[in-house]
């Protein structure tokens, strides 16, 4: 036990798999555990780097690991997959092995483990989002059920609810099919009302919080957004600049670049798909709000956005605003500092008058 330097942790829903290695690089150590065996066997080791795919659970074990004294580390799965010797097959053992080779590379990039306050708070923000997706599913499947009865309704999920208590006394539908009507309805409400309990909570984290109340500031960014920066965003000494916090969300091109010419493709999708939708979706609001603006009454920010919206189309200046919204809360989290849109004009005359 003594000679084990790293390990790579293979996490499932019922077992790990722990591959060791000593400080030469040689594999000295295999076995499957119990969640409970391995928390045993990981607290009797002295301090050792312990290698773990960033999925389910592997948070809760960073912060028991570190309580043991131990360095865990955190890597996102598309970077331990070319580790993975013979790449047609996959086992366990075999995943271990490969967190251990990427665990071991100079220049792996890790991902920053979550506290428990993080992972409360960013909880209440799936449980809302699983529940509108809940939500929308019951009301599409009951719009293809009135289809089939030749009744339809567009897509606003509102006049279909506004409509139910009048299709109940409907003598186009069977009697038997009405109290399907009444369950959706029901359940809907109940949905309607976890959602409401969900963004109580939110809106609560975000006026607690100092850096969601600066991060509001930002034109498009409400309390969900500025909750979710906050508890996902963590410590932003993780990110060199505010250029790989975007990268980390996937609000940055892919790149096929080759001989010296550059090519640039659609962005990445990579990192918090959650946060970098409410940016997308943030940053809507704030092209709208831009390009109804008068021109002369136009921050820089928003001439910015007005010139890119003109010379790239809509779709494009939406990617790059929430990827300026995202280096923006970087430097935000980063500096403690407020967001002021008009700070430019200060140093600009600073300058001059110096």
């Amino acid at each position: 036990m003594n000679e084990i330097t790293t390990v790579g942790v293979d996490l499932a829903k019922s077992v790990i798999v722990v591959c060791a290695g000593d400080a030469a690089g040689k594999t000295v150590y295999f076995r499957q555990f119990s969640f409970g065996a391995f928390a045993v066997w990981a607290a009797n080791l002295p301090p050792c780097v312990f290698g773990m795919e960033a999925c389910s659970s592997a948070h809760y074990w960073a912060r028991r690991l570190a309580s043991f004294g131990h360095k865990p580390r955190l890597m996102a799965a598309e970077l331990v997959k070319p580790f993975r010797k013979s790449q047609g097959a996959k086992n366990d053992r075999k995943d271990a092995r490969a967190i251990l080779s990427a665990v071991r590379e100079p220049d792996m990039r890790f991902v920053a483990p979550k506290s428990a306050d993080q992972q409360a708070i960013l909880a209440w923000h799936r449980m809302r989002d699983g529940w509108m997706a809940e939500r929308t599913a019951l009301v599409n499947r009951l719009r293809g059920l009135l289809a089939e009865f030749g009744l339809w309704f567009n897509r606003s999920p509102n006049k279909l609810l506004w409509a139910l208590p009048e299709l109940a006394s409907s003598t186009t539908l069977p009697e038997r099919f009405k109290p399907i009507l009444a369950q959706v309805r029901e359940q809907i409400e109940a949905l309607d009302q976890r959602i409401e309990e969900c963004e109580r909570e939110i809106n609560v984290h975000a006026k607690a919080s100092p850096d969601a109340q600066r991060i509001s500031a930002i034109v498009g960014i409400g309390p969900l957004t500025s909750s979710a920066a906050v508890a996902t965003a963590g410590d932003t000494t993780n990110f060199r600049n505010g250029r790989q916090f975007a990268a980390w969300l996937g609000l940055v091109p892919r790149q096929h670049s080759s001989g010296g010419k550059d090519r640039l493709g659609a962005i990445t999708k990579r990192g918090n798909a959650y946060l970098r939708g409410l940016l997308t979706q943030g940053a809507r609001s704030t092209v709208q709000v831009a390009l109804r603006r008068p021109p002369e009454q136009r921050s820089r920010l928003e001439q910015w956005i007005v010139a890119l919206h003109d010379r790239v189309g809509y779709r494009k200046a939406l990617v790059a605003v929430a990827n300026k919204h995202a280096r923006i809360i970087w430097a935000i989290l980063d500096k403690g500092e407020d967001y002021d849109p008009n700070a430019w004009q200060r140093l600009a005359a600073d300058s001059a008058n110096a």
